[in-house]
């Protein structure tokens, strides 16, 4: 026997054993997706038109809130003008859901005056076309300068003008806003905490730019009311009672521990460029993900075993090869996954196991094509030992051409499509992959080195008498002689 061919398949089996146990010990596994382990899925769209810069800084602000929330290996992506966010095993989705997808654009405005929500203006008046014209009552016994304000807030009103806002957790009230004096870029992080009654509020702090553009405005509003606005809605109106903060400031309301956690949060990592749409949303349990995993492993595990039982009984000592080629690839595709997943963020969903079994259809058939390769050589009167590199040789071009038909077509698959097909085509396409290495470097010279051992005679062993037909056919030399 060659050594040559020996440690090709030695090392082959190290490596893959090997990584196979690493991953292990690091404690890798296969990252499932949330159709496996349940989680949520949710597809935004912006408001309008933005470019595609926009997009990205979208994304990677959304990234920063998930990864703050302590979701494993979420993926988020673009997908033409949409973004796509996946949250497997995620298990408060609404929560999650509302962080990702608020805007949280943060401003500070004066409050010029509190105005009930009136739902009927009096008769004869004609309200003002322009946001800018809201304007509070000069006097309190001019109870129709009021008719002017709309029960419906007037949230859309530009930053420069004066608008009608809605106080949080209340009806019956609502606020005329002057324009606005400080955004939430003047932010530098915000957390969630307990000020000395027991009462959820936010602290926040200054950027050196925001600090003195903060003082600023305290001087100017001092005694005054000013309004914190959040997306719209004004949380809190509390009066200026100093001219300067030293750069830190607190955001009350009536928040529960949740809210003023989620508002820290997002305050954190600034509000988003655009303001996003949910397109669709879908949530899945993790008893159904559970079902769907079993399911998987199930169909996974009765195919393997068919092919297995299969393959030894028509290939005999050539149907062990191809359980050991198989055992091969799959510790490399374990170690592969449970790296990257972990690394990456690569995640298996159903998709992916489809393509996983799949796969193992597309390795098997290298296997056949390479036995039968051997067969129509013993067949034509040559000796095992030299049939099996002659043999590869021919069925390694055929194994090359439908293997590249199978990697182009995943590749297609990966790069033209979205969703689900994506996890398919990236798991047949890595598959296939490893087929064609496995093949040269493990099948291959581990059957040249069966075809060298003396002990392993006669064609029946090897499942050749089956493919050999009549004996009146070509007789193999026995496996030792030369042809």
């Amino acid at each position: 026997m060659k050594r040559s061919n020996i440690i090709l398949v030695v090392a082959t089996i190290l490596i893959s054993i090997g990584s196979f146990i690493a991953v292990l010990l690091a404690n890798y596994s296969p990252v499932l997706g949330l159709d496996l382990q349940g989680g949520a899925s949710v597809v935004y769209k912006p408001a309008h038109t933005v470019s595609q810069a926009t997009l990205q800084q979208t994304i990677s602000i959304i990234r920063n809130r998930v990864d703050a929330l302590g979701i494993a290996s979420p993926n988020i992506s673009q997908q033409g003008n949409n973004i796509v966010v996946q949250l497997p095993g995620v298990k408060d989705a609404a929560r999650a859901l509302q962080v990702v997808g608020q805007t949280a654009e943060l401003a500070f405005r004066p409050v010029l005056c509190q105005v009930p929500a009136y739902t009927k203006p009096p008769k004869g008046y004609t309200p003002p076309a322009s946001a800018k014209t809201l304007a509070c009552p000069t006097t309190s016994a001019n109870t129709s300068a009021l008719a002017y304000v709309p029960s419906t807030p007037v949230t859309n009103a530009a930053s420069g003008q004066n608008a009608l806002l809605p106080i949080n957790n209340t009806t019956s009230a609502r606020y005329i806003v002057g324009p606005t004096v400080l955004t939430g870029s003047a932010l530098k992080s915000a957390y969630a905490g307990v000020d000395s009654s027991g009462n959820w509020i936010v602290y926040f702090s200054l950027t050196p730019a925001g600090s003195p553009k903060f003082d600023a405005m305290a001087t100017k509003y001092y005694q005054k009311q000013v309004a914190i606005v959040l997306d719209g809605i004004v949380e809190s109106a509390p009066t200026i009672n100093a001219k300067t903060f030293g750069g830190q400031g607190t955001i009350t309301g009536s928040f529960t521990q949740t809210e003023a956690q989620n508002l820290g949060l997002v305050l954190k990592y600034g509000a988003l460029p655009v303001q996003l749409q949910q397109q669709t949303v879908q949530t899945v349990s993790p008893s159904l993900g559970a079902s769907s995993l079993k399911a998987g492993i199930l169909a996974g595990l009765i195919g393997l075993a068919a092919v297995m039982i299969y393959t030894v009984l028509y290939y005999r000592l050539l149907g062990i090869v191809v359980l050991l080629g198989l055992g091969t690839t799959a510790a490399l595709l374990w170690a592969i996954v449970s790296y990257l997943g972990h690394s990456s963020g690569l995640s298996l969903d159903l998709s992916g196991v489809t393509g996983l079994i799949v796969s193992v259809g597309v390795t098997v058939d290298s296997y056949i094509v390479f036995f039968e390769r051997l067969k129509d050589e013993v067949r034509a009167g040559k000796t095992i030992r030299s049939s099996v590199d002659k043999g590869f040789k021919r069925a390694f071009r055929t194994i090359i051409a439908a293997d590249s038909v199978s990697f182009i077509g995943a590749l297609l698959l990966y790069l033209l499509s979205i969703g689900p097909v994506r996890g398919f085509a990236f798991f047949l396409g890595l598959s296939t992959l490893l087929d064609v290495i496995t093949a040269f470097i493990f099948t291959r010279p581990l059957v040249i080195m069966l075809g060298q051992w003396s002990r392993v005679t006669g064609p029946g062993f090897w499942g050749m008498a089956r493919g050999l037909g009549s004996t009146k056919q070509g007789v193999p030399a026995p496996v030792g002689a030369t042809s």
